[in-house]
């Protein structure tokens, strides 16, 4: 298995700030949770890049993954609505009206209101933000949800989210997790098929090997020795447990180290074609239309998001 945070493997292709400044990650927190409310600072004032920030929206909600190098407290969360949370590595403190208590290598659940997060260096924390409040029928209470239910939950995403063939099904997957965790909120039932899936070895050994050797160029019969599988067997093998095709799953790992550097990329004129190219896409306007297909966003979008932040952000808190 591979070793890699779990953020980076499963989240990669929806990385939106890496090596994020400070005002940079608070510009873009608030303008993910749609909060203008929210601060963010360091915990020893540090001028040291904060972090990451990955997020696969949907019209039901967000899925944000915070990947914070240095101690962050985040406050002025005002949140009209609940959160499921879902820490990976490091701990969480949370605070909340009622009192404070620590989350780490679990999940829970947090009700409407004020919120504080502090995060120690090293965490990763996945947060799912409903675009509306749940509605409960006419005199039920809210169910309490089970940390290894939001766990279970969240973790089979993360592990779907790896192999999402398009925008189109990044949405439908947030939209779908956003969906059950409120059933199971609103319900109290514990869903069925909760064991986190687990891919074949011969899978796992055909994933690693594209993920690992980036200057690999794509040989089917090689990549099903390696696996340990015959060609015909890798091929409906990975089909079925990821819904993804060898060669698209290699293609998909070319273009998110694309965007990749064009997330860090701080040069006046982004040189989205020389990228391209160093991941072998030879036609710039075949690439341009499978990097929009992926991500749902132009490569040159990508650039200009993290680049106009101060300005929609200081739009948005004024309005």
């Amino acid at each position: 298995m591979s070793r890699e945070p779990l953020a980076t493997v499963e989240l990669d292709g929806f990385l939106r700030l890496n090596r994020a400044s400070l005002s940079e990650f608070q510009a873009a927190l608030r303008l993910l949770a749609v909060l203008p409310s929210i601060q963010c600072r360091p915990k020893n004032d540090s001028d040291l890049a904060v972090g990451a920030l990955y997020a696969v929206p949907s019209d039901r909600g967000t899925v944000i993954c915070l990947a914070v190098a240095q101690e962050l407290i985040i406050t002025g969360w005002d949140s009209p609505v609940p959160l499921w949370l879902r820490v990976l590595a490091g701990r969480v403190r949370i605070g909340e009206e009622w009192g404070e208590h620590d989350v780490h290598s679990k999940a829970c659940h947090t009700a409407p209101g004020s919120l504080a997060l502090h995060l120690v260096a090293g965490t990763r924390l996945v947060m799912v933000v409903p675009s509306v409040r749940p509605t409960l029928p006419v005199g039920q209470a809210s169910r309490s949800v089970s940390g290894s239910t939001v766990c279970c939950l969240i973790d089979r995403f993360l592990l779907q989210a790896r192999f999402f063939p398009d925008s189109e099904q990044a949405e439908a997957g947030t939209r779908q997790l956003i969906s059950r965790l409120v059933e199971s909120e609103t319900t109290g039932q514990v869903l069925d098929e909760l064991a986190p899936s687990v891919l074949d070895r011969r899978v796992q050994r055909a994933i690693d090997r594209i993920r690992s050797q980036p200057d690999w160029q794509f040989n089917l019969p090689e990549l099903a020795s390696h696996a340990g599988a015959s060609e015909r067997n890798l091929y409906y093998l990975m089909k079925r447990e990821t819904g993804m095709t060898p060669y698209r799953f290699y293609q998909r790992c070319r273009l998110v180290r694309v965007r990749r550097r064009l997330v860090d990329c701080q040069c006046e004129v982004p040189h989205i074609s020389r990228y391209a190219a160093d991941e072998g896409f030879s036609h710039l306007g075949r690439f341009a239309a499978l990097y929009r297909e992926h991500f749902g966003e132009l490569p040159s979008e990508t650039v200009q998001w993290r680049r106009s932040l101060p300005h929609r952000a200081a739009g948005r808190q004024a309005s």
